[in-house]
């Protein structure tokens, strides 16, 4: 039975401003077929405008921010092997706004490391200007926002309507599934990384040949500056074994493809790169130097991280290493295949997508949040 319905839902967005609450008007159709609710066309307006919305990380005590839009300031520049992962907008524009302010970000960064003396600060061009006015860049960031919350210039009601088609594609029913919103969201992020590695692909390939070399790559400013415990040249990242791993074809070039999996081999199909990855496992954890990984050293290093992706939203602080051990035992043994009580780097192949999730990962749990934040506030009767 299909019931058309209008309702004004207050939806409590304590996981996404803290204390703040909004009101939205929407018209949904809701399908009771087999004891499932399914969402269709108006009631993505809510989903989707959660989700714009719950990018925002930051806090106010104005009582009429919390209607604002916001777009995101703060950005990660290190492609680093274990940087957190941010998530990407889920509107393009909203991600174009945020990849130009990123680009802003990243080339000042970069003339600041590489070429400072090209630098000439505001107040030196204008002394005139009172230190808070001292930021062009954030004055552009500004009106970026003010767009995004001008309803005649962007109406999000609208952006989402023109967006529903082209996420109901797999099939094309009138319904957004789980699948089409996880597949949305990785076009979105593998979009942002592309653009990423074409910047970074810009500054490395020195003789525009649209190839990088190895010679012409230079480890970043903060693997140099990292020690010897860290990530870094001691654990090979940023070696020539990592870019010969990435060089499919074996020509000693990068093409965009390969210098992509070489910044970002969480997302790669080269086998070669994912042996690769493997073995830098083994060395990050080797505490012995012995080449292998003890149960020891599996159980305090590589188990936690397996177990995380398996069981996401466990409380892990009433659960001791006792616990723990058994479980811990049992994938050990999984995993040795050879049963000689230590883990070589093929053996670790079967676990490297948990130890280094991919860009399918962290969609899947975009979309999982999206579907909870949805559920909470139109809960089934």
């Amino acid at each position: 039975m299909r019931i058309y319905i209008k309702l004004r839902a207050l939806l409590s967005a304590h996981t996404l401003f803290a204390s703040n609450y909004f009101y939205i008007e929407i018209s949904v159709w809701i399908d009771e077929k087999m004891g499932r609710v399914s969402v269709i066309v108006y009631i993505t307006v809510a989903i989707l405008l959660l989700i714009i919305v719950s990018r925002s990380s930051n806090k106010s005590n104005h009582p009429h921010r919390h209607h604002r839009l916001r777009i995101r300031s703060n950005f990660n520049l290190k492609a680093e092997p274990h940087s957190h992962h941010e998530p990407v907008a889920f509107d393009p524009v909203i991600a174009d706004i945020e990849r130009r302010r990123e680009d802003k970000q990243w080339e000042q960064q970069f003339f600041q490391i590489h070429h400072p003396e090209l630098l000439i600060p505001y107040e030196t061009i204008h002394p005139e200007a009172p230190k808070h006015e001292s930021q062009p860049e954030r004055e552009d960031f500004m009106n970026a926002e003010d767009y995004v919350n001008d309803e005649e210039r962007f109406n999000v009601t609208n952006r989402l309507v023109v967006l529903f088609p082209k996420i109901d594609v797999d099939p094309v029913d009138g319904y957004l599934s789980e699948n089409e919103l996880t597949e949305w969201n990785l076009q979105q992020s593998q979009r942002e990384v592309l653009h990423r590695t074409e910047r970074e692909m810009e500054v490395h390939d020195k003789n525009k040949d649209g190839f990088v070399s190895y010679a012409e790559y230079e480890a970043p400013s903060w693997v140099k500056n990292s020690d010897n415990n860290s990530f870094g040249y001691d654990m090979g990242w940023w070696k020539e074994e990592h870019f010969n791993a990435s060089d499919v074809d074996g020509d000693g070039l990068l093409n965009i493809t390969e210098f992509n999996d070489f910044l970002y081999p969480a997302d790669t199909k080269n086998p070669k790169l994912l042996q690769w990855l493997c073995k830098e496992e083994i060395r990050e954890r080797d505490s012995d130097k012995d080449g292998k990984v003890n149960f020891k050293e599996f159980f305090h290093g590589l188990f936690g991280l397996v177990r995380n992706y398996d069981e996401e939203g466990h409380n892990s602080s009433h659960e001791s290493g006792d616990t723990l051990e058994a479980p811990a035992k049992i994938l050990f043994a999984q995993l040795d295949k050879d049963g000689d009580g230590y883990l070589s780097h093929e053996e670790l192949l079967p676990i490297i997508g948990k130890l280094h999730p991919s860009g399918r990962y962290y969609a899947k749990q975009q979309t999982e949040y999206i579907m909870q934040q949805v559920f909470f506030a139109f809960p089934s009767d």
